[in-house]
């Protein structure tokens, strides 16, 4: 017997619709519904545990799958089972992530588990714009303290207009890809690229998602009430004490705020604090820290928060002692290390990020495989973020979320400036040496340099900058603070990066952790983020003010060739021989890709010798090289016969052509040797196939005039017949016998 369902339709107002069903599936989870639109469903399950865990944070884990029977297809690699998630499903669930994470409770310490996973796919819905959607959902009809709905979607813009949810093939046409997560309140998130819009439009396209997410929130809470809203579970709190809590903030507050005024360097302003901090320990005995000693902990950082958020919005310092608006220091250098193909160094601050570039052929694109996507990147950023950059020393376990999602938003920053027509795949690497503040920023901003240095042809420079704000909803106050630190980061109500050229915006990630933020401070602290933005450009073009004419001596030179697909082969070879060959050579790596549309060949040649380049060139042309007939060419003598001498096109080498012996001169030639030798350059002239032999004729006689009285014989027919070709099979000679006397 199937189940009761409960089910809320969403009209997306242009014929589309989302459907939240639940009742049928995964009904153990304490929350669990199936997202619906067109074909693509999403089925997510959420479970947390009853019982506190031992930590002092949310233990939460987003998990986001897509499923290859989704789409009909098979898992690539050896064993055909779904592994370690794509790159694409974990920027998925960090989009989710950084929109729930703040929603529960800062004492609400149970493991948490939210996973989405993609059933079904349909070419027409990208399945990552309705995970919000799902997870909120689905926790909606549990008994977790979360504090309000919300959603997420995608937003873009073809010829002016803006879209809900567009299509991939639509997402081509638009100038704006952004994902905005929100409740019916509040925007909590925005992430995308843009094709160098305005601040202002950047805020048009968040109003009009917020609109529709208000929608959406709608939807979730009339099925929650459908199905039977549960109650909260109770759960046990953080243990507090107010008494405790006045206590540390009188003994560190003043001290504190004396310190985050004095404009300090991170790991001074550090041990300082932490001298604070042990003080204020000091004054209790170790029984009494045994019992509360989270609690001092807690109580100090909170009163160090309030004392720098005062310092900012009181009297507009910051903890290093800039004011709101000021750049920390920025030095750059190009072309750093002396073997790769593109280098920069940018510091600013306390932040330094060292990019490499490296150039190469369509092999070394980027494959991307999932389920909702089959593509290659030919331009692609990789982010590396080692403990040591912070001072640190911890575990390595492989490439984190953290670094794929800020590697993906500085190569989205870039990747609408590489021009349409760069033959090279390429590959940018960010190495972050220091941080303390926006390394990601500092990775769009080396990476332009090192794109520049290299002789990438960018369309134009890209820089980025981190900003922060600091509010008081009581007073009215607030502060937007420009290139942040990262205490800032963790302190602030509002910490966003803004990237872009000199015309306009190319990418944002923004986390906005106050309620009701206006759109009114948004737009000062974008256009404050421009302000700053544009000065940290001037730095990068103090340095490199253009990408270099041509790339560099020892990098390789990429020469792309356009044949007819009929070619494709003779290039090939029987079994890759010839090109195996010619690569071996000319020290040159060839790729050889045929245009589905036209059928023609892409040949792709990758060399540091010119010389190189150019003799694949010649043997491509060699080996399509078709001779006019009627024209004259240079030819040279390579083998001799005794009836005629081989010839090979000088202009195509290997393309060779019988020179026979009656057409070397006008006058009767006995050995061919008397007329030409080994090694001989001469012209010829092409006459096409020769009717009676269907070879291939060519002359040299006919370039040459006529001796003076020369007659021409007669054709051999004219004279009786040609008894060579005569055939002696037929006719009555053959039946004749022989006479007999």
């Amino acid at each position: 017997m199937i189940p009761k369902t409960f089910k809320e339709v969403i009209d997306l107002g242009d014929g589309r619709e989302i459907s939240i069903e639940t009742g049928k599936l995964a009904k153990q989870a304490h929350g669990s519904v199936v997202v619906q639109s067109g074909k693509c469903m999403l089925l997510c399950t959420v479970v947390s545990n009853y019982k506190q865990s031992d930590v002092d944070f949310l233990p939460l884990t987003v998990d986001y799958r897509e499923k290859f029977a989704a789409a009909g297809r098979y898992p690539g690699g050896f064993f055909k089972r779904e592994a370690r998630p794509s790159d694409g499903e974990v920027l998925t669930m960090r989009l989710v992530d950084r929109v729930l994470r703040p929603l529960f409770p800062k004492d609400y310490h149970a493991e948490t588990q939210v996973m989405i996973q993609l059933m079904s796919h349909d070419e027409e819905v990208m399945p990552d714009a309705m995970a919000g959607l799902a997870a909120s959902a689905a926790i909606q009809l549990s008994d977790f303290p979360f504090e309000c709905a919300i959603s997420e979607v995608r937003v873009g813009r073809i010829n002016g207009e803006l879209i809900i949810n567009p299509t991939r093939a639509q997402l081509k046409e638009s100038d704006i890809d952004m994902v905005i997560g929100a409740s019916a309140d509040s925007v909590m998130m925005v992430e995308g690229e843009m094709d160098e819009i305005s601040e202002e439009e950047m805020v048009e396209a968040i109003k009009f998602a917020h609109e529709a997410i208000k929608v959406q929130c709608a939807a979730q809470i009339k099925l929650a009430e459908a199905f039977g809203k549960k109650e909260v579970r109770e759960y046990e709190p953080e243990v507090e004490d107010e008494e405790l809590e006045k206590k540390v903030h009188d003994l560190t507050y003043d001290k504190v705020y004396a310190i985050a005024k004095a404009g300090s360097a991170k790991h001074e302003r550090s041990a300082a604090f932490d001298a604070i901090k042990e003080e204020v320990k000091a004054t209790f005995s170790e029984e009494e820290l045994e019992e509360i000693g989270g609690l001092v902990s807690k109580y100090f950082y909170k009163a160090e928060k309030e004392a720098i958020r005062n310092l900012t919005l009181d009297e507009g310092l910051r903890l290093d002692g800039r004011k709101t608006d000021e750049i920390r220091p920025i030095w750059c250098e190009i072309d750093y290390l002396p073997s790769v193909h593109g280098s920069s160094i940018f510091t600013r601050g306390e932040t330094q990020a060292l990019a490499t570039v490296t150039l190469g052929t369509s092999r070394e694109a980027n494959q991307i495989d999932m389920p909702s996507f089959e593509g290659e990147e030919t331009f692609y950023l990789h982010y590396n973020f080692p403990p040591f950059s912070t001072g640190e020393a911890r575990p390595i376990r492989g490439t984190s979320r953290r670094e794929v999602g800020h590697g993906n938003l500085a190569q989205r920053a870039l990747k609408g400036m590489i021009p349409e027509d760069c033959p090279y795949t390429v590959r940018v690497v960010s190495e972050v040496l220091e941080s303390n503040g926006s390394s990601s920023m500092a990775t769009v901003c080396s990476g332009t340099m090192a794109l520049m240095d290299a002789g990438v042809q960018l369309k134009k420079p890209v820089s980025g900058i981190a900003m922060g704000l600091i509010t008081d909803t009581e007073t009215g106050k607030y502060a937007v603070l420009s290139d942040i630190l990262g205490d800032e980061d963790h302190l602030g109500d509002m910490d966003f990066k803004v990237t872009g050229t000199a015309d306009g915006i190319t990418a944002c990630q923004m986390d906005i952790k106050v309620k009701g933020l206006s759109y009114e401070i948004l737009v000062n602290a974008l256009m404050q983020a421009k302000d700053g933005r544009l000065l940290i450009l001037e730095k990068l073009t103090d340095t490199i003010a253009a990408p270099k004419p041509e790339v560099k001596s020892y990098a390789p030179k990429i020469v792309t060739k356009i044949i007819p697909g009929e070619y494709i082969g003779a290039v090939i070879g029987s079994g890759g021989k010839v090109i195996q060959e010619l690569q071996k050579e000319t020290k040159t790596t060839i790729v050889i890709n045929e245009d589905p549309d036209t059928e023609e060949g892409i040949v792709e040649i990758l060399g540091t010798d010119q010389a190189g380049i150019d003799a694949v060139i010649a043997k491509i042309d060699a080996v399509m090289f078709k001779p006019e007939v009627g024209s004259v060419y240079e030819v040279k003598v390579i083998k001799m016969l005794d009836f005629g001498a081989v010839v090979e096109y000088v202009e195509a080498p290997g393309n060779e052509v019988l020179l026979h012996v009656s057409e070397l001169a006008w006058e009767r030639t006995e050995n061919v040797s008397d007329v030409v030798n080994m090694g001989d350059v001469f012209d010829v002239k092409y006459f096409g196939l020769d009717p009676r032999t269907r070879k291939e004729k060519v002359s040299r006689k006919a370039l040459l005039p006529k001796p003076e009285g020369y007659v021409e014989r007669p054709p051999r027919n004219d004279r009786g017949g040609d008894r060579r070709n005569n055939d002696r099979r037929g006719g009555g000679n053959r039946d004749r016998k022989p006479r007999r006397d």
